[in-house]
């Protein structure tokens, strides 16, 4: 029978008990609900296990919502009563720390409270003898722990960006809930991040996971537990020390040749099938080097079409750059020049939206034999781009100034100038075909 449900007056009813970790939050013992589906339309209790799976996620939801609200309540109680005994001139000890101090230390704060006219009020007792406990958050809490305390870190981030950053966060704090258990974030071990990058380590072996994802997953974990432990002032363990998986290698993407690029990928009807914002954005990555979210979020004011030179400027306007230094101004040469001159207000159809132009792109060059392996994606341009400059010699500066490479040298001066990337630009542009 599947989960949660049972026969009941010849209907399926759904009936769970509440976990034990929600029971001080939800006095209801158990929890029953009729699916109002009849036993003799759904012997096998098909139908009525969706409705189950509905309910209880709905309830699960519920509890996470009870506990949420009860962490931040606790929280809250916690610095405010902290701040509390700073006002009053002391640090906030809890009561068994307050318990390991020399008694004259406990007589000092009994005798502050009644010296600062203040024995009578509640929150300044609790403040200075420890009446309120520090919360502690469970391992399903972590991700919302952690996004409450770096959201500095994400400010500027678009709607994509911020459901990349907090898709990869949460889905690693629950892969390791579920192997570990849903226990205090105090409580975790060495022994469960050994167990943890022991799970990472079999999916490598016999999965063909790259050690290389099981390694960001685990960092991603230790630096959330790392952060909270620092500003929640936890003192959690480094469970993750020395335990990255070893044999990590950095695959460089293949890039295109130069010949395939010109007779295949630019060929005259080569891209036709394909809707015209991918295949426009697609010529333009060929000619500046960009990374495919740089080009879609291009905005209209960062596209000069009627400038001297025709350029196109890379700023974080709605989202966060890459890095300081992928903001940049890129002349538009050949094919790329044609392509923005179609589309001068941008790509508003891919708009924060490069993970699907990316899936997009691939999937028609596999399909219509324009990869030549595998290896070779849409962001494979980006390396051929980079490659025919170094065999135009354009000098390193230039070749990071084009591609928006982070360079971690002083930065003096203005760096190349227009005129001078258009010089190497124009000498390494392809011939367009007739018809974009």
């Amino acid at each position: 029978m599947p989960d949660f449900l049972t026969r009941r007056n010849g209907s399926w009813h759904f009936v769970r008990r509440v976990p034990v970790e929600f029971a001080t939050l939800d006095p209801r013992g158990i929890i029953k609900h009729s699916t109002k589906i009849k036993i003799a339309n759904d012997r096998a209790g098909r139908r009525a296990a969706r409705v189950a799976d509905r309910l209880n996620e709905e309830l699960e939801r519920y509890w996470k919502g009870l506990t949420e609200g009860k962490a931040s309540a606790q929280l809250n109680a916690y610095e405010a009563t902290r701040k509390r005994a700073r006002a009053l001139g002391y640090d906030y000890l809890d009561v068994d720390q307050l318990l390991d101090q020399p008694s004259e230390r406990r007589v000092e704060r009994i005798e502050a409270l009644v010296a600062k006219g203040v024995a009578n009020d509640p929150a300044a007792a609790s403040a200075l003898l420890g009446g309120e406990k520090r919360p502690v958050p469970r391992l399903s809490q972590l991700f919302p722990e952690y996004e409450a305390i770096t959201r500095d870190e994400v400010k500027g981030f678009s709607p994509d960006q911020l459901r990349i950053w907090k898709n990869g966060r949460t889905r690693a704090v629950e892969r390791f809930t579920s192997l570990v258990g849903d226990k205090l974030v105090t409580e975790v071990t060495h022994d469960d991040g050994i167990d943890y990058v022991d799970w990472w380590r079999e999916r490598v072996v016999n999965d063909n996971v790259a050690a290389k994802t099981a390694n960001k997953d685990i960092g991603q974990l230790s630096r959330m537990l790392k952060d909270l432990s620092i500003r929640r002032r936890l003192n959690i363990p480094d469970i993750f020390k020395g335990l990255r998986l070893r044999g990590e290698t950095e695959k460089s993407r293949v890039p295109y040749e130069n010949e395939f690029i010109q007779k295949r990928l630019l060929a005259e009807g080569a891209l036709a099938e394909l809707n015209e914002d991918a295949r426009l954005v697609l010529y333009v990555i060929v000619e500046t080097g960009m990374r495919p979210s740089e080009v879609v979020n291009l905005q209209e004011s960062s596209i000069r079409l009627d400038a001297k030179i025709p350029y196109v400027k890379v700023v974080g306007e709605g989202r966060k750059l890459k890095t300081e230094d992928s903001e940049r101004e890129i002349p538009l040469v050949g094919v790329a020049l044609k392509a923005m001159k179609l589309r001068p207000q941008g790509f508003p159809r891919y708009r924060d939206k490069s993970s699907g132009l990316s899936a997009t792109l691939n999937k028609f060059l596999l399909e219509n034999d324009l990869r030549p392996s595998k290896a070779h994606t849409v962001y494979s341009l980006r390396h051929s781009f980079k490659d025919r400059l170094v065999a135009a010699e354009a000098a390193d500066s230039l070749v990071d100034s084009l591609m928006g490479h982070k360079t971690y040298k002083p930065k003096y001066g203005r760096g190349p100038s227009l005129e001078l990337k258009l010089k190497f630009l124009e000498e390494i542009a392809f011939t367009s075909p007739s018809r974009l």
